[in-house]
């Protein structure tokens, strides 16, 4: 419950275990892949957390990675190949992660990977991907992935990060719900980042910081912490937690009056917590979201992904597996545009590339391959206010992609912007 937890990369790495778990499985030092069969298959594999705390979101995942793969195929695949799809499980545990990434490089020699629901399992898929010199695209939010201690050439984030999330809802949080605020966050790097990302802008814009409760990942109950958080009196009480930890802490909110008393904001509002919580519980509930399908009425791009995604699942898709269906999209449309499977002709087509997948203009920035998009500020509606089963969220605010919601080059341990390619 200290109020001055700080990150470094040391007790980051210690928490997690992320590379002491790829060390023990052992790197490798494979050529870089050429393919003279042009009809052999092109292999994609995924790892990620379908048992586990965040298994509901990694089934969204693997839904979005599937319904791009079968759009390819249904056109003929890529550059004349079907595309093979290899999902492993890794637990959300990271030497699990590293080993998956092992087998699938070594032994089903896949040409690409994707996945990853951690900033720990991002890592261990990380290095051994690094060190096979196998592209991966990562589909999870994560500060480290792309610093300069742990930035590969072969690596590229679909995803926003806690940091740029935190820069763009802080301040609307500030100017509308309050500037006094208290954190409730999961005691792990995703929840120390959100944290610190908005202390960071809250002490840009003057904000009041009332305290601070870290807890463990996968709290069934949180009612101890509440005395704290009343007795604090915050205006605003920020939630930095994920999956069934965002799901029980706001259920419990709820139903102890905590909502009568201060404004809740989720950091990262997630469409599989609203949806299993049911509407009284998050009513009135903000928070900041990367997709929410209702842009289709908004975005062309976004209206023809929901409308595959549905009649693919028969649901419409959260933001997790959106990052994913469009993660697997820049990977396959990059090797077509390549017009070979091969990897430094693939990752110059990746590095820079503008795109639109499924919700507006994106971009891969050279210097760090991090994917800048729009951030989208939402409110849960109440069960009046909803017209259908899956009406959940009511867009409120966009935050537009800019590289100044980003850390500096300087910030992340680069000192120029120069491309990734470079380092090939």
């Amino acid at each position: 419950m200290s109020s001055n937890k700080k990150i470094t990369r040391r007790k980051f790495i210690k928490s997690v275990g992320a590379l002491g778990g790829a060390a023990v499985i052992g790197g490798f030092n494979i050529s870089q892949h050429s393919f003279a069969q042009a009809k052999e298959p092109i292999k994609v594999g995924c790892v990620i957390p379908l048992t586990g705390p965040f298994g509901t979101e990694a089934k969204d995942q693997e839904s979005g990675v599937i319904l791009a793969v079968d759009e390819f195929n249904a056109k003929g695949g890529v550059l004349g190949r079907k595309v093979e799809l290899l999902v492993r499980d890794d637990k959300l545990k990271p030497d699990e992660s590293a080993r998956r990434a092992k087998e699938l490089i070594e032994k089903d020699q896949v040409h690409l990977m994707i996945g990853s629901l951690g900033a720990h399992t991002q890592l261990a898929i990380n290095e051994q991907c690094k060190l096979a010199k196998t592209i991966f695209m990562s589909i999870s939010k994560s500060n480290e992935l792309t610093m300069a201690k742990d930035v590969s050439p072969y690596t590229f984030g679909e995803a926003a990060n806690p940091y740029i999330v935190t820069q763009a809802l802080g301040p609307w949080v500030f100017e509308n719900l309050g500037k006094k605020w208290f954190f409730l966050a999961a005691d792990y790097s995703f929840g120390w980042q959100l944290t610190e990302g908005h202390r960071k802008i809250g002490k840009e814009l003057g904000f009041i910081e009332a305290g601070l409760i870290n807890h463990p990942l996968g709290t069934a109950d949180y009612t101890s912490y509440f005395p704290k958080i009343l007795a604090a009196e915050p205006e605003v009480l920020i939630l930095n937690n994920f999956g069934k930890d965002q799901l029980n802490s706001v259920k419990q909110i709820n139903e102890f009056g905590l909502k009568k008393k201060m404004k809740v904001v989720c950091s990262v509002f997630l469409f599989t917590a609203r949806l299993g919580a049911g509407d009284e519980p998050f009513e009135d509930v903000h928070g900041g979201t990367t997709f929410y399908w209702e842009l289709a009425n908004s975005i062309p791009t976004a209206k023809t992904f929901v409308t595959n995604y549905r009649k693919r699942w028969g649901r419409p898709p959260t933001d997790y597996a959106g990052y994913a269906y469009s993660g697997m999209r820049g990977l396959l449309s990059a090797v077509g545009r390549a017009g070979q499977m091969d990897t430094k002709k693939v990752i110059l087509k990746l590095e820079g590339h503008e795109y639109d997948h499924y919700k507006g203009k994106q971009w891969f920035r050279a210097w760090d391959h991090r994917s800048m998009q729009d951030i989208f500020i939402i409110r849960s509606k109440s069960a009046k206010e909803r017209t259908g089963e899956w009406d959940l969220f009511k867009p409120l605010h966009t935050v537009k992609a800019k590289d100044q919601l980003e850390r500096s080059p300087e910030e992340m341990g680069f000192k120029a912007k120069t491309p990734l390619s470079k380092l090939l």
